[in-house]
């Protein structure tokens, strides 16, 4: 397994295990993301993840129904990304990236598994779900952010950061910094 692999799986299993509580009046809820229903969200996640790896060469079958079961769409995704991103000639596969040279294994882990873990919050809070997020995906969050610098609020990114009160947790913080309220 790569450690593409290894992140992945540490983001999919809280997304999916919120995703398979979700009621079906829940998914037509609005999210944080302005104008998303939790469907939506999932339908961006599945979405985005699926445009950069076939344009990477992969083939992931044809796109799963999202807006009929969001979250067998999101486990039937899930699986097929597991396969290619737990193959070490696609994890390893270079290219020039917004960032410069990176591979599509690095590539992934810094923006699409990042991903995975905001939107959790966002489809968590849209169905009152438990949204509060580990220290370990609060690293991750923050180290990503940290790692777009000025393009984490470029369009279709994040909302421009919001101001918190200067006792915010951590958590507040760094979601306010993601253009969210906590």
């Amino acid at each position: 397994m790569t450690s593409t692999a290894t992140s992945y799986a540490a983001a999919d299993r809280p997304l999916t295990a919120l995703l398979d509580t979700v009621p079906p009046t829940g998914w037509s809820r609005p999210s944080p993301c302005e104008g998303w229903t939790a469907a939506d969200v999932v339908g961006h996640v599945i979405g985005t993840q699926r445009e950069f790896l076939t344009t990477h060469g992969v083939d992931l079958g044809e796109a799963p129904d999202v807006a009929a079961a969001p979250a067998a769409a999101w486990r039937a995704h899930a699986e097929r990304v597991t396969e290619a991103v737990s193959d070490d000639a696609v994890a390893s596969r270079e290219f020039d990236g917004f960032f410069g040279r990176t591979t599509v294994g690095a590539a992934f882990e810094q923006f699409y598994v990042w991903d995975m873990v905001v939107h959790r919050w966002d489809v968590a809070r849209a169905v009152g779900a438990d949204d509060d997020l580990t220290d370990e995906e609060l690293d991750r969050v923050e180290a990503g952010a940290d790692g777009f610098g000025d393009a984490l609020h470029m369009e279709g990114i994040c909302r421009p950061a919001l101001d918190v009160p200067a006792d915010a947790d951590r958590e507040a913080r760094l979601l306010a910094r993601l253009g969210r309220v906590a």
